[in-house]
């Protein structure tokens, strides 16, 4: 038994933690949790816990279904969702999947993502990421109505806003979560919170637990969180913008002062990688099919594949905030949205910044204009190409995709497609309310 897990065993103790929940995903990015007593947890450090892949999404077949789960140590958390009544503390640990012959599970989401970072690693780098996560808070799924009127940064009078974020922080906070900053966002209802950086793995670990306590705090106030990109029509949508980095060491590898914008030649070749594979890879980082009606014109959402220096309506950023800060050099990819699995949505940003640098990508020239006052031929112009803009489109890049492919694993690949085109084919079949209100009278 390792150091980590004798602190974990130590802690179980000294917090008179009597219950542990074991998280992972599936394929799509679901919660999943099984529940121990404190007792068995040194039976499932040494050798996992079993469960039936076949009943998780994405997982495996019934002829292929016995998965074992090992609780990461270095992942232990108290959950405080008591508020004080009697009995032991419940704790969560992430799980690593692993085949019962002890291989890591192609499958597992967060295997998925572990292996792409030691691609990384194999190159000198570690990925350290920083979401800006937007969501909304609504009355309830039936009153799908913004709990407040506030707009951008505003301090609403309404005390519940100001004191759901001030929970939900105070809680992430005491998980082991640092957040950086918490405000209104535009539109009613639409709030965010911006978590610190960490390494790519902790964060979408930290992104998984951030849902899990927003929609608990939700409850508890008796109104409803949801992360859908874009669940108001004519509002807002919620995005995840994702600041990242590579760090070789403790050296910033996206640090050159002697360079535009401080941007190292390794910045530029990821930026450059980023912007030749975005068509292939927003089928996983903007994954749902109500992810493409945030990814319209006019909301700031990016819709056009270029990068700019501050320029919000640009699908790479490049943040001038501390420029003297080496540590702080970092680029702002500003598709994802907070509905995503990170895991996957890491592991396709990564695999498309490392071909870049790979392969020597050189970036194009910035766009400095406003994107949404351009025409199409001024797009076509300075070589600027759109975002997909249906699902469709998004799956059949993806599908395409070489660099997608390898970046998931075949079996997750596979799977991500046939369960995405099954959603694309079921929406494509309703008749919506806007069709019937619109056409009905006249055709």
């Amino acid at each position: 038994m390792d150091h980590q897990q004798e602190y974990v065993l130590d802690t179980i103790e000294s917090r008179d933690i009597g219950y542990i929940r074991l998280w992972f995903t599936d394929v799509v990015g679901n919660l999943k949790s099984v529940a121990m007593t404190a007792n068995e947890v040194p039976g499932a450090f040494a050798e996992g816990c079993g469960f039936d892949g076949s009943a998780i999404d994405g997982f495996s077949r019934v002829q292929e279904s016995d998965m074992v789960v090992f609780p990461d140590p270095a992942t232990l958390r108290l959950l405080p969702w008591k508020d004080g009544t009697p009995g032991p503390a419940v704790a969560r640990m992430f799980g690593d999947v692993f085949t019962p012959d002890g291989e890591p599970f192609n499958a597992d989401p967060r295997q998925v993502l572990r292996r792409n970072l030691s691609v990384a690693e194999d190159m000198g780098f570690t990925m350290y990421v920083h979401p800006e996560i937007e969501f909304y808070l609504l009355h309830s799924i039936a009153d799908p109505t913004p709990i407040d009127r506030g707009g951008y940064f505003d301090s609403v009078p309404d005390r519940l806003p100001s004191v759901f974020r001030s929970e939900a922080v105070d809680i992430l906070e005491a998980m082991g979560i640092p957040v950086e900053y918490s405000h209104h966002e535009v539109s009613p209802g639409q709030h965010e919170i911006d978590l610190r950086y960490a390494d790519a793995l902790t964060c979408a670990d930290n992104i998984v637990t951030f849902r899990h306590v927003i929609k608990q705090v939700a409850l508890k106030h008796g109104i409803h969180a949801t992360f859908m990109p874009k669940p108001i029509a004519g509002a807002w949508g919620s995005a995840m913008h994702t600041h990242l980095s590579l760090f070789e060491g403790d050296h910033n590898a996206f640090n050159d002062p002697d360079q535009p914008y401080g941007l190292s030649r390794v910045a530029q070749q990821f930026m450059a990688g980023l912007l030749r594979h975005a068509k292939e890879i927003t089928a996983v980082t903007n994954q749902w099919i109500n992810s493409y009606k945030r990814l319209v014109p006019g909301y700031e959402a990016p819709v056009h594949v270029c990068w700019g220096a501050s320029n919000r309506s640009s699908l790479i950023r490049v943040p001038r905030t501390k420029p003297n800060k080496a540590s702080s050099r970092r680029i702002e990819y500003r598709s994802p949205d907070p509905a995503c699995n990170p895991y996957l949505a890491f592991s396709v940003i990564l695999a498309a910044g490392l071909e870049g640098i790979r392969q020597g990508y050189e970036l194009p020239p910035e766009a400095a204009n406003n994107l949404y006052e351009m025409s199409p031929a001024e797009l076509r112009a300075a070589n600027i190409e759109l975002l997909p803009i249906t699902y469709s489109e998004a799956l059949i890049a993806m599908e395409e995709s070489e660099l997608v492919a390898q970046a998931l694993g075949e079996h997750v690949f596979e799977y991500f497609l046939r369960n995405k085109w099954n959603d694309w084919d079921e929406y494509r079949r309703q008749v919506t309310p806007y069709e019937l209100e619109r056409f009905l009278p006249v055709l």
